[in-house]
């Protein structure tokens, strides 16, 4: 029986490869590596700032937090646009 089965997926495995020669239609677009990249990017920013807000709010230090934390956001945000930059490139 697992001989059986063991054959069965081999077939199905070069069926699959013969209807799929290539990863193309996984790859990403120009414009969808363009948009995770400009998300990464917000992304950081608004986190750091939410958390700079409510921060502020916390220990009412307006406005000094939120712009600390906003500059951090800028940092970490451009930081991982390179690291997923440097990824694609690779792929």
């Amino acid at each position: 029986m697992s001989d059986d089965l063991k054959t069965r997926l081999k077939i199905a495995k070069s069926n699959f490869k013969k209807k799929n020669p290539s990863q193309k239609d996984n790859e990403k677009t120009s414009f969808g590596k363009a948009f995770q990249l400009s998300t990464e990017l917000v992304s950081a920013v608004l986190v750091a700032t939410i958390i700079g807000f409510i921060l502020d709010n916390w220990f009412d230090t307006k406005p000094w937090l939120i712009i600390v934390f906003f500059f951090i956001g800028v940092a970490a945000g451009i930081i991982n646009v390179i690291r997923s930059a440097k990824k694609m490139q690779k792929d």
